[in-house]
C-alpha cells in the first residue's frame, strides 16, 4: 500500500494546491502512479460542462492521470465558502462522506500515492457534524499541513498541529510557503521560531511563486 497524504493549510489561500500539483507531478515524473483528489471545491465559475473547479483540474493535470471529475471532485459549490455552509448558500445537499470515501477508493485502487487537497484548514466543516480531520482518520490519510510563512504563522500552525495530534492523525511533517513577495522578520524568523517549537518534521519551504522545494518530495517519497 502506497502513503496517502491530505494537503490541508493553516488557513486557505496559502498554496495548498501549488503543492499539491506541484507533488504529484514530481511523484510521477519518477515512474509513480499518482491518484488526486478535492473532494469539495467551493468559489467554482460556471462553464460550458457545469461549475469549473480548478483547484481540482490543476491536481488532475499534474498527476496526468485525467481521472473524471466527477471523481476527482464530487462536490463542487458557487459560494466561496466552507462546503457545509457553501452547499447551504447553494440550496444544494451537503458533501457526503461516504460518496466521497466510495470515489476515493476507485482512484486509490489505480494509485501508488494518493494526494487528497482539503478545503482551507482541517477543522473546516465538510457537513455540520464532519470536517477534514475526520475525512482524514476515514481514508487514513496522513498530515501535510501547509502554513503560510507571515506574521501569525506561529500561532495558527501550532494550534492546527495541536489539534491533529489530539485527533490522533497521522502527521507527515509540514511545509511553509511564502505567499507574499519580498520578506519581513516575520518570514525570516517563522522557520527558526517552528524548529524550536515543535518536533513535527519541516518538510521544506517554498518561495514565493518559486518552484516546489524538492526537500518535500524527498521526504514524502
Amino acid at each position: 500500500m502506497g502513503r496517502r497524504f491530505l494537503i490541508s493549510g493553516t488557513d486557505t489561500g496559502v498554496g495548498k494546491t501549488t503543492l499539491g500539483s506541484g507533488l504529484a507531478f514530481a511523484l510521477q515524473i519518477r515512474g509513480l502512479r499518482v491518484g488526486v483528489m478535492k473532494p469539495v471545491e467551493t468559489g467554482c465559475t460556471p462553464g460550458d460542462a457545469g461549475l469549473i473547479a480548478a483547484d481540482a483540474e490543476a491536481l488532475n493535470a499534474g498527476s496526468f492521470a485525467n481521472w473524471p471529475m466527477e471523481l476527482i471532485c464530487p462536490y463542487r459549490y458557487r459560494a466561496p465558502l466552507a462546503p457545509a455552509a457553501a452547499a447551504a448558500a447553494d440550496g444544494l445537499p451537503p458533501p457526503d462522506p461516504e460518496q466521497i470515501a466510495a470515489a476515493y477508493r476507485r482512484i486509490e485502487a489505480n494509485a501508488d500515492v494518493m494526494i487528497v487537497e482539503g478545503a482551507g484548514g482541517l477543522m473546516v466543516p465538510i457537513t455540520w457534524e464532519q470536517n477534514f480531520a475526520d475525512l482524514a482518520l476515514m481514508l487514513d490519510l496522513e498530515l501535510v499541513l501547509v502554513i503560510a510563512n507571515r506574521l501569525g504563522a506561529i500561532n495558527s500552525a501550532l494550534l492546527t498541529l495541536d489539534y491533529a495530534a489530539r485527533r490522533r492523525m497521522r502527521i507527515a511533517g509540514y511545509a511553509l510557503s511564502d505567499v507574499e513577495p519580498g520578506s519581513s522578520p516575520a518570514m525570516e524568523t517563522n522557520p527558526r521560531s517552528l524548529a524550536q517549537l515543535t518536533s513535527v518534521l519541516c518538510l521544506g519551504h517554498t518561495r514565493h511563486k518559486a518552484p516546489l522545494d524538492p526537500a518535500i518530495v524527498q521526504h514524502l517519497l
